[in-house]
């Protein structure tokens, strides 16, 4: 059966939510959508299963939408367990995409507020009418994030 739906968000779990909704602010202009988020108790341990869960955080409206466009939920938990760090080809989320006029520029930014290089910036062509040039980025907490900009083949 097909549900009717949208979508919504997603999530990241970062150690300091603030700081990494400030790269996100100040490298792709995502935009605060309040309030901050703040919460505890009996309704998020259950909603969760993690006793003694706080979350803290806020959501950020993703560039090229409108005011009800998707968000990008950053939020810090008040306990954290420890992780892998991403990669590319881990099951599971794999990276946020965002596209871009110019890869390099956009790679340069990156680098200022933080972040740090995965692999080098590639052009490949899925059709012979279109070309996307990209490269994967880490953000300041090493979540994955794609650049790329696309162009006639």
């Amino acid at each position: 059966m097909l549900v009717n739906a949208r979508f919504g968000h997603t999530n990241l779990i970062a150690r300091d939510w603030k700081r990494l909704s400030r790269f996100y602010q100040e490298v792709f202009g995502c935009v605060p959508v309040p309030p901050e988020r703040h919460y505890a108790g009996a309704d998020l341990e259950r909603g969760t299963g993690i006793p003694g869960a706080e979350l803290h955080g806020e959501h950020l409206r993703l560039p090229g939408f409108d005011d009800r466009g998707p968000t990008l939920e950053i939020y810090t938990y008040s306990k954290l367990r420890p992780s892998d760090p991403p990669a590319v080809n881990q099951p599971g989320f794999g990276h946020i995409a965002f596209v871009v006029d110019d890869v390099a520029a956009a790679r340069k930014a990156v680098l200022a507020a933080g972040g740090s290089p995965v692999g080098e910036v590639v052009t490949l062509s899925p059709s012979r009418e279109s070309r996307v040039m990209w490269c994967y980025m880490k953000d300041p907490e090493g979540n994955i994030v794609e650049l790329q900009a696309w162009s006639k083949g």
